[in-house]
This record gives C-alpha cells, structure tokens and sequence, in this order.
C-alpha cells in the first residue's frame, strides 16, 4: 500500500481493541503520568478495576515509578503476553480512528489516531525533524520507560500531537460526517473522565493527503509537534533506535516498532484547553524566594503560595516562553545545590493550593497560560520550550488508554511469531 512508502509521516496501523465482551469502562485509564502526587487516585482506580482485564495492568503508574521493580515490569509484560493468549484482543483491520471526546466540563475534543514514522521525529536539541518536540526531554527519564517497552508486545498510547490547521477543516471534516462511520467504541470512562466515542476510518488516503499539504516551508517542514506525552513518544524513538541496530535495511522499512501510535489534535480545536503547568518546591528554605525574585524580569502579576502564608505577589514575564524559561532555569541551579529539594509538576490552581497545605516547608508557583497561536511559530523557528511549560486540560481530560498497536513480530490473534 502507498501509506506504507518512505518518507511518510503518517501511516495507517492496525489497531486492535477489547473484545465485546471486555468492560470497556474498567479498560480504559488514565495516562501513567497524570496524578503523580496523589496516590489516592491510583489506589481507588485499583480497587474499581479489580483483576478485570484494564490497561492498568499494563502501565506503570509514575506515581509509583521510583519504586519500581524488574519483577514489576516483569509482571506487565507476562499480563501482555496473558491477554493475547485469551484472546482479549479483536483487529479492526488497517484503520484510522476519529476520537469524540467529552470531558466533565462538557468540552468536546476531537482527535484523530493515527501511527507516526519515528524516523520522521527526533527529541535531540538542534534537530529540525517532521515532528518534533515542544519541551526539553529530560534524557534520564528514558531508560526505566525503555526497559518496560523493550520486552512488550504491544503499546498503549497517551501521546497528543498537534497539528496546526487554522481553517479547521480535517478533522473536524470528518466529524461532519460521522454518520457514514462506523462506531468501534462508545462508553462512559472511569474516575470522572467524561464520554469517548470513536469512529473508524478505513479509506485514509485523503485524509493523509490533507494533513501533508498543511506542510508549507518546504525548507523547514514541519507537520506535527508534541502537545502531550513527550517522554513517552521519546521512549518510543530510543527503543526503536536500539532495535533497529539489530535489523536488515529491508527489516527496518516496516518493522512495527518503527511507528508509534499518537493521536492528532488541531491546535485550534475549542475543546482543546490550554493551562500552564503549576511548579511545587518541597524542602525550599527562605533563601529560594530571595533568588527567584531577582532572576526574572517584573512585567506580569502571579501569584506564590507559601505552606505557612497565603497568596504572595509575584510578578513574572508577559511572554509566557520566556517566563518558564527563566523560572525553571532559576529552580534547576537552586535544586543543583540544594539536594534535599524536590519538584512536581501541578494542574490547576485547586491542586497547586491543596499540596502545598499538606506539604511542610513547600512553595508553590502559579505559572501562566502559553498561547496557542505561539506554539507552532516558537517551535518552528528550532527553539525548544523548558520541560512541563502547558498543559492541555485537566488531569482526567487527558488521553485514556484504549487502542493498541502491536509493535513486535507476532500475530496477536495467535499468539505466534509471524
């Protein structure tokens, strides 16, 4: 098939989903990297799901991340290999998925999944690839992802790519006419994660066709960046960079491995909610808040929420890039010397206000809201936003996992290399 010639960007997976009789509503959770300061959150979701068949079984939380155990990534691969040899999985053949999803806001979002060409992206700074990153990839956090994806069978996917398509016409298209699909999937998802319905695609050659002509500096293309998941789609370019070593060049054209599943996003899609993500230093001495007032310019007013205090006055760059570049550049020397200091990453301001109230000696920093309409021009001139600079939504608007996407050479039906 042509969607699986060189150079293409997108490609056409084969997706797999539960079989009918699998509760679709204990499957689909949350992405692994979301909650990662509320255990509470995991711990009522274990409990719902039980031993059901759920995808829980087959992430690692982070929350739980600095606790892991090679026999814990034993037990989710052994849980892979016991699904497929229950045959929880059913093919709905080589097709592309329109995503309706409501979250409980009652915004509506819609997405398309697809899989991308990891040859096509990069996370290394100074790369200038077809897909590429919006935040600093932090290289430590690679290999314990890598180790549990290097003995999968399958992936699960919580990656969002944006695609800039200010007439709002492709997906949104396609949602136009959703009558003429068929629906693979429509259910209620768990611990308030609002409605998802999905739609199959099976003629994609417009629709790929679409995308490749929203490509316009032919010197400097670029077609998708990263809006959620970056660690996990880098994971996905090292393991694919250590596997390809050991393959022939006819084997490297179309081994699974090679392509991740993502699901597209347009940028300027109004269900698509753009928030700053929250800073919180814990074990922060006075001497913190001394240094941070003096290393960014005094132009916009936020706020810091100290354990002891209320809300203090702090005042930061209009230019939402530059004040994350200059605040976490500050926390990042200060943690350097301050070894007992540790940071999390929070979304909304409720949750920023409720953390540092049970976390002695904490500082929370409310951080500003980046601009859609900033983000493809600041990335396309090569620059490189600092780690955790937006969010896009809530936590529990976030990607649930769902489909999967085999990326080793069984046959998922039968259990057998192919």
């Amino acid at each position: 098939m042509s969607l699986n010639s060189k150079n293409q960007t997108i490609r056409v997976p084969e997706i797999f989903l539960p079989v009918a009789n699998i509760n679709f509503n204990k499957w689909s959770v949350v992405a692994c990297d979301q909650f990662t300061s509320q255990p509470s959150y995991w711990k009522k979701l274990r409990e719902y799901v039980g031993d059901d068949p759920s995808t829980y079984h087959l992430i690692l939380p982070e929350v739980y991340l600095e606790d892991r155990k090679d026999s814990t990534i034993e037990k989710i691969n052994n849980t892979m290999h016991e699904y497929v040899q229950k045959k929880i999985f059913k093919s709905i053949g080589p097709s592309l998925i329109l995503v309706e999803r409501t979250t409980i806001k009652n915004k509506q979002r819609l997405g398309l999944i697809v899989t991308v060409d990891l040859e096509q992206y990069d996370y290394q700074l100074g790369t200038k690839p077809m897909i590429r990153t919006t935040e600093k990839t932090i290289i430590e956090r690679i290999p314990p992802r890598v180790k549990i994806r290097e003995n999968a069978l399958f992936e699960l996917s919580h990656v969002m790519l944006l695609v800039d398509d200010p007439q709002v016409k492709i997906i949104e298209n396609l949602y136009a006419n959703k009558e003429n699909l068929p629906i693979v999937y429509d259910f209620e998802l768990n611990m308030q994660g609002g409605y998802i319905r999905g739609y199959q695609i099976k003629d994609a050659d417009p629709v790929i066709k679409q995308f490749n002509q929203l490509i316009k500096d032919k010197e400097n293309p670029m077609l998708f960046v990263v809006g959620d998941g970056n660690h996990s789609l880098a994971t996905a370019k090292a393991h694919w960079e250590n596997l390809k070593k050991s393959l022939s060049k006819k084997e490297i054209e179309n081994h699974p491995a090679r392509f991740a599943l993502v699901e597209v996003v347009n940028i300027y899609d109004q269900g698509l909610i753009f928030e700053g993500i929250h800073r919180i230093l814990i074990n922060v001495e006075d001497d913190f808040l001394i240094g941070l007032f003096h290393a960014v310019d005094k132009e916009e007013e936020t706020w810091i929420y100290k354990n002891d205090t209320e809300k203090i006055p702090f005042y930061i760059p209009k230019n939402a890039p530059k004040a994350y570049e200059q605040i976490q550049n500050y926390i990042d020397e200060y943690m350097t010397k301050h070894k007992k200091v540790t940071i999390d990453y929070i979304h909304g301001d409720e949750e920023l206000i409720e953390i540092c109230k049970n976390h002695p000696k904490s500082i929370g920093i409310k951080m500003p809201c980046i601009q859609r309409n900033e983000l493809f021009p600041y990335i396309q001139k090569g620059n490189v936003l600092p780690r955790k600079s937006f969010s896009m939504g809530c936590a529990t608007a976030k990607r649930y996992y769902l489909e999967s996407h085999f990326i080793t050479n069984i046959d998922p039906l039968k259990g057998e290399t192919k």
